[in-house]
């Protein structure tokens, strides 16, 4: 079972590493998204909704490639912390910030945008970003930009919190992308990456 856990990590970590219309892929500040809703890139490589994992009843709101047969899921928002029903919303509130919310209507997982946007913008990129922007700033995350965070493997096929795989850049004398299992080295490739690749790969949180 651990084997199938470590593939499907590795097929989320492709994803980072790579330059990866039939719905719509914007969300702008009167618009939101519910439980039967999703955003799709304008290529169709992506798509982003709510889901439930394997057997589990819990809705999670994520990122998934939209061509693969099955749901491979990318990013999940929260998710340590799911949603017990289908009564999620999705949606900017007035700063910008990219909201979820539950059916109380408490914050369960926000964007946090530093600063507001006159007109936010919410797009899913075919690339698999999901960015908010203010006319042609930029103004949220860049989900390759996650990198400055140790990836980790779901717990198991119902359950996205955080597993046991995890994985980073780490210097060791030189960058080097090590899997970790707990804190025991898993595996490790050394990457020979100029200080300019490697900025861009691994940006200090």
């Amino acid at each position: 079972m651990e084997g199938h856990y470590f593939l499907s990590f590795c097929c989320a970590l492709l994803f980072f590493f790579s330059d990866i219309s039939t719905a719509t892929d914007t969300l702008s500040i009167s618009q939101s998204i519910s439980d039967n809703q999703s955003l799709v890139s304008r290529g169709g490589s992506f798509e982003l909704g709510f889901f439930s994992p394997g057997s589990s009843k819990k809705r999670y709101l994520g990122i998934w490639y939209k061509k693969i047969p099955g749901t491979t899921v990318v990013w999940v928002a929260k998710r340590d912390n799911p949603l017990t029903n289908s009564s999620g919303v999705l949606k900017m509130d007035t700063k910008g910030n990219l909201v979820l919310l539950n059916q109380r209507d408490s914050v369960l997982w926000s964007s946090n945008v530093s600063r507001t946007a006159e007109k936010p913008v919410v797009q899913l990129l075919d690339s698999g970003n999901l960015v908010i922007t203010e006319k042609r700033d930029t103004l949220g995350w860049d989900l390759k930009k996650r990198l400055n965070r140790r990836l980790s493997s779901w717990k198991n096929d119902d359950d996205p919190s955080p597993g046991p795989l995890t994985y980073g850049i780490e210097n060791l004398g030189y960058p080097e992308a090590v899997l970790r299992k707990n804190l025991d080295k898993y595996a490790r490739t050394a990457w020979a990456l100029d200080r300019m690749a490697f900025d861009t790969a691994v940006h200090p949180s």
